[in-house]
C-alpha cells in the first residue's frame, strides 16, 4: 500500500527535503491521522476463532457506485481444527444487521453479538477435521470511522477531477468486518475466493481473480462473478464498483504459459488517454519482478488496476485499487504481489516484509527503467528514516494503526535495510536467489522475518543474526566521523562511530571513493568496532575521500576530513611478477597478511574473487582464465588494504 497524499506531519520536520518526480512527496498522511484500533477482538473471541480454518469465502452482495448500503450474503467453509469447533465466531461491524445465520445448509440459527463479534453455537461440537459452512445473510450502511490505513473499510465518494462516483473497499489492516463478516487472522488464508457483485448495468466491477461471467437480471441489474483460486488474505479481498471503461494490455513474462492479462478499470471521459503510457509500463513491470523474485504468482489469472479515489493504492490480490498511474506508485502496488499477497507477514509487526520490499521494488524499477533518478529515490528514502520516530523497523504496538503504518520507518528505513542487506551479501545473484527462495518456500502463505533471516542464510552461508538485530529490532542509525592523512604511499583512515542508545554500534561494511589526482578508486573495509584505522596503499597524491559514494548505508557523516596531525605508518612497496603475465601473479614482500584478492577489470567490474592462504610469504593467484587486458588487484584483510595493476597476456 502507498499514499500520495502530501505529509503534512513528516514535512514540519522534513521540509528540507526536495520534492522528487518519482514520489511526489509521498507518504501516509491518512495512515498517521488513523484512528487508533485500541483492541481487534478480545482474547475469548479469538480463542473461538482460531478452532477453524477457513477455506473458502463466497461474497454475494448487492452494490452501487453512489451508496455504502451493503446487503447480500458471505458463505465462510472452514475445517475445524484440534480439539474441535464448539461455536463458529467471526467479525461484523455492528452497524449491520444479521438478517440470518445458516449452518450447514440450515438457516435461523442463534448467535450472540457483542460489538463487532458474532458466535454461533454449536452443539454437538464440530469434530476435528470435518468440515463447516457457514452462511451470514445482512444489510446496513457501512461506518464513517477512519479505521483502515487509508480511510474507511468501505467508502463511496466522487472523483474530483473526473468527476466518477466510485465505491471501493479497503480492508487492511483490520478493517474487513466494516463490510463482510470476515476472519480478521493473517495467518488463516482461505484456499479461494468468489465475489458476486449485483449492481446497475452500467457499472463495471472490479475484485479479485477471474471474471468467470457477467449474468443480466431484471430491473436493470447485472451481476459479476469474480473467482479466484489462490490463497487469499482477509484484507486482499476487494471490490470497486463505477462506470469504469475497460483498458486490456498483457506481459509476457519468462516462464508463463500464456500471456498474462492486464484488465484496468478506469474512470470515463478520457482517462484511458491520459493514463495509457503510464498504465503500459505494468507488462515490462510484471516481466522484470518475475526475472528477479519467480515468475508472477497469479499467472493462471490476472493482474489489473481498479481506479478509486483513494490518494494512493492498495495491493489487493490481482486488483490493486489505485488513485492514479504514478511510475512508482505502480511498481509498488505490484511489487506487493510478491511481498504482501504471495508471501503475506505472519504479523503486523513485520509489517516491512509487505511494505519495504514493495518500497523497494520502487527503487529496483528506477534502477532498471529510469537510471537516472534511483540514486534520488534511495537519497530521499534515507532523509524520511533519519526523520522518522525514534523506533525499530519492527512495530511494537500492532494495535496503532498509525505506527503500523509509519512512513518513515515501514517503507523507507525498511527498503534502506532491505538495500543495505543486498549490500552486506555482497553478490546480487546469491541475494536474489534468496528472495525467490522465500517466494517458493512460503508462497501462498505467510511469513515473519526470523524466516526471511534464516533463508538468506541458509542461501550465503552467513551469520545476519546482528545485522537483523540492529537494524530490524535496533533503533536509530551510525553515525560516522572520518578523518585521513597521507605520507608517501601510504594514507591512513581514521573512522569513529557512534549509534543510538539501543544500538550504540552497528556492524557494517563501509565503502570509501579515494579520490587522487591520478585518478579515482573504491575500497570496501569492515566496520567491526566503534573505532577503526585503515592503513591504504596508494602511490597518487590523495585530493578527498567520499564516504559510501553508492548510498549503501543508512549513516550520517558528521565529520569527513584530511587531519595532517595524524602519524602514518610507512609501507616497503611490495612486487609483483611476472608483469606482464599469463598464468601467475605472484606478490612477495607485502607487509601485511590479507585475506582476499579481488580483481578488477578497468570498467570496475568485479572479474575474481579469492579467499588467500594466512601462512604463505609469496602469494600466488591463477590469472589464466581472465581475458588479456589491464587489470587492478585489491588485497586486503580487515584493517589494511593493497591495490596495484598488472597487464594480462594472452
Amino acid at each position: 500500500m502507498k499514499n500520495l497524499y502530501y505529509c503534512l506531519l513528516l514535512l514540519c520536520s522534513l521540509h528540507t527535503v526536495a520534492a522528487h518526480a518519482q514520489s511526489i512527496n509521498s507518504c501516509a498522511l491518512s495512515r498517521l491521522s488513523a484512528a487508533r484500533r485500541t483492541a481487534v477482538v478480545s482474547p475469548e473471541h479469538q480463542r473461538l476463532m482460531n478452532q477453524y480454518d477457513v477455506t473458502f469465502y463466497k461474497l454475494d452482495l448487492a452494490l452501487e457506485r453512489n451508496s455504502t448500503h451493503i446487503a447480500g450474503t458471505v458463505t465462510i467453509n472452514a475445517t475445524a481444527k484440534a480439539g474441535g469447533l464448539s461455536a463458529f465466531a467471526f467479525e461484523l461491524h455492528p452497524n449491520f444487521t444479521i438478517e440470518d445465520v445458516s449452518v450447514n445448509g440450515q438457516s435461523q440459527q442463534p448467535f450472540t453479538r457483542k460489538g463487532s463479534e458474532v458466535a454461533v453455537a454449536l452443539a454437538p461440537a464440530i469434530p476435528d477435521g470435518n468440515k463447516i459452512s457457514v452462511a451470514i445473510t445482512y444489510k446496513g450502511t457501512a461506518p464513517n470511522g477512519a479505521s483502515a490505513a487509508i480511510g474507511n473499510g468501505f467508502s463511496s465518494d466522487t472523483e474530483p477531477t473526473w468527476g466518477n462516483q466510485v465505491t471501493w473497499s479497503l480492508s487492511e489492516p483490520y478493517a474487513a468486518y466494516e463490510w463482510w463478516p470476515s476472519k480478521q487472522v493473517l495467518t488463516d488464508k482461505a484456499d479461494s475466493v468468489h465475489v458476486f457483485v449485483t449492481t446497475s448495468a452500467e457499472n463495471r466491477v472490479g475484485s479479485n481473480g477471474l471474471l468467470a461471467r457477467t449474468v443480466d437480471l431484471p430491473d436493470g441489474k447485472k451481476r459479476y462473478e469474480w473467482k479466484s483460486r489462490y490463497p487469499i488474505a482477509y484484507y486482499l479481498i476487494s471490490v470497486a464498483v463505477s462506470d469504469y471503461d475497460e483498458y486490456v494490455t498483457y506481459a509476457n513474462p519468462a516462464g508463463a504459459t500464456a500471456p498474462i492479462p492486464i484488465v484496468n478499470y478506469v474512470y470515463k471521459g478520457g482517462a484511458i488517454d491520459k493514463f495509457k503510457e503510464e498504465m503500459d509500463m505494468t507488462g515490462p513491470f510484471i516481466e522484470y519482478y518475475s526475472e528477479l523474485f519467480t515468475l508472477y504468482p497469479f499467472d493462471a489469472e490476472k493482474y489489473g488496476h481498479s481506479m478509486a479515489p483513494i490518494g494512493g493504492g492498495m495491493e489487493h490480490q490481482t486488483m490493486t485499487t489505485q488513485s492514479t498511474f504514478e511510475f512508482t506508485l505502480t511498481a509498488h502496488e505490484l511489487a506487493h504481489q510478491w511481498f504482501g499477497d504471495n508471501v503475506t507477514c505472519g504479523s503486523w509487526e513485520d509489517i516491512w516484509l509487505n511494505e519495504g520490499f514493495a518500497s523497494y521494488g520502487e527503487y529496483l524499477s528506477l534502477q532498471k527503467f529510469r537510471p537516472d533518478q534511483a540514486v534520488n529515490w534511495m537519497e530521499n528514502a534515507h532523509v524520511y528514516a533519519f526523520g522518522g520516530i525514534n523506533s525499530s523497523v519492527q512495530v511494537s504496538d500492532t494495535t496503532n494503526v498509525s505506527r503500523i503504518f509509519y512512513y518513515g520507518l515501514t517503507y523507507k528505513k525498511a527498503a534502506s535495510v532491505i538495500h543495505m542487506l543486498r549490500f552486506t551479501i555482497n553478490n546480487d545473484a546469491l541475494f536474489f536467489q534468496a528472495l525467490r527462495t522465500y517466494q517458493q518456500q512460503f508462497g501462498g502463505g505467510t511469513a515473519t522475518t526470523p524466516d526471511l533471516q534464516r533463508v538468506f542464510e541458509e542461501t550465503t552461508g552467513m551469520d545476519l543474526g546482528y545485522f537483523f538485530n540492529q537494524w530490524y529490532a535496533g533503533y536509530g542509525h551510525p553515525l560516522l566521523s572520518v578523518e585521513w592523512n597521507q605520507q608517501g604511499n601510504s594514507v591512513l583512515l581514521s573512522a569513529k562511530q557512534t549509534g543510538s542508545s539501543t544500538t550504540p554500534f552497528f556492524k557494517t561494511d563501509v565503502e570509501y571513493l579515494i579520490h587522487t589526482i591520478a585518478g579515482d578508486t573504491t575500497i570496501r573495509v569492515a566496520q567491526n568496532q566503534p573505532d577503526e584505522t585503515y592503513l591504504i596503499r596508494l602511490e597518487a597524491q590523495v585530493t578527498s575521500i567520499e564516504v559510501d559514494p553508492n548510498h549503501w548505508l543508512l549513516l550520517k557523516v558528521l565529520q569527513n576530513q584530511q587531519n595532517p596531525i595524524l602519524e602514518v605508518p610507512q609501507q616497503e612497496p611490495a612486487i609483483l611478477y611476472p608483469n606482464p603475465t599469463s598464468d601467475m601473479l605472484n606478490i612477495a614482500q607485502l607487509d601485511f597478511t590479507p585475506a582476499t584478492a579481488n580483481i578488477y577489470d578497468t570498467a570496475g567490474r568485479l572479474v575474481k574473487q579469492t579467499r588467500l592462504p594466512q601462512q604463505a610469504t609469496t602469494l600466488s593467484i591463477k590469472v589464466t582464465e581472465l581475458p588479456a587486458g589491464l587489470y587492478v588487484v585489491h588485497l586486503y584483510n580487515s584493517t589494511q588494504h593493497y591495490r596495484s595493476s598488472f597487464i594480462k597476456l594472452d
